[in-house]
């Protein structure tokens, strides 16, 4: 048990995939091995958006080796897109498949270390945050490639701007919520417009957000990453949209 809730409680980690047939099960085994604290159960909830490339193969495979073994019912979950939706879309479906009190984001890459989630559940066990966000530039320096650390600074800056937050990293991957501040969120960003908007609808609850350092490693888009300038367009458009119209 906790010693703030006094109960068990249960994270679910909502692994949105598409093409990542490399990187997928070394990132399920480190989310499985990542320490949580005393009393915290963990589901995982995989979300395949209709990859080409092989994972799509891997995950049925897994998905039944999953449901044959001796674990505990519901502690991992696969579910299949019919086609490429966004990792927006393949989010929603997996917040509707997770049963946990708390709910993180996880990217099927290994830019981002589970050996965080320890840190970042702290402040929402002891009631004094409904939804941390996991920043790659709180007390540092730039992260990874300059052209990203400027563009995520720049659309970080114009989302504080229309919400009023006072955030480092809104593109950040790293989102914990309270799963009953997720049900009060109606979300429709398919693609990778989800942050922006999630975090504006964030600001008009006035749930309290906290933010906390981990841990990030870069990789390029030659090495399998997905988000282009195009994307970058439409999170501006998404700041707006959402920060000053809802």
């Amino acid at each position: 048990m906790t010693a703030d809730t006094g109960k068990d409680v249960t994270l679910t980690v909502v692994i949105p995939v598409y093409n990542e047939r490399d990187t997928w099960r070394e990132l399920l085994r480190r989310v499985q091995e990542a320490e949580l604290p005393r009393g915290v159960k963990r589901q995982v909830v995989l979300v395949d958006d209709a990859s080409s490339d092989g994972t799509r193969e891997q995950l049925r495979d897994y998905a039944a080796e999953a449901a044959s073994s001796a674990g505990e019912p519901g502690a991992y979950k696969v579910v299949f897109h019919d086609r490429n939706r966004g990792k927006g879309a393949a989010l929603r479906t997996g917040f509707a498949a997770a049963e946990g009190d708390f709910v993180i984001v996880q990217d099927a890459d290994l830019e981002y270390d589970p050996r965080d989630y320890r840190r970042l559940l702290e402040p929402l066990l002891a009631d004094r945050a409904d939804v941390v966000y996991g920043s790659r530039f709180s007390g540092r320096g730039p992260t990874g490639y300059w052209k990203n650390y400027l563009a995520n600074r720049l659309l970080t800056g114009l989302s504080n701007l229309t919400t009023g937050l006072g955030i480092t990293d809104m593109e950040t991957c790293y989102k914990v919520f309270r799963r009953d501040v997720l049900r009060r969120l109606s979300l429709e960003q398919d693609r990778f417009g989800f942050e922006p908007e999630v975090t504006a609808k964030l600001a008009r609850l006035g749930v309290r957000i906290r933010e906390l350092p981990i841990s990030y490693e870069h990789r390029s888009h030659a090495e399998g990453k997905k988000i282009g300038w195009k994307d970058g367009l439409q999170a501006i458009r998404c700041i707006f949209k959402y920060g000053l119209f809802v």
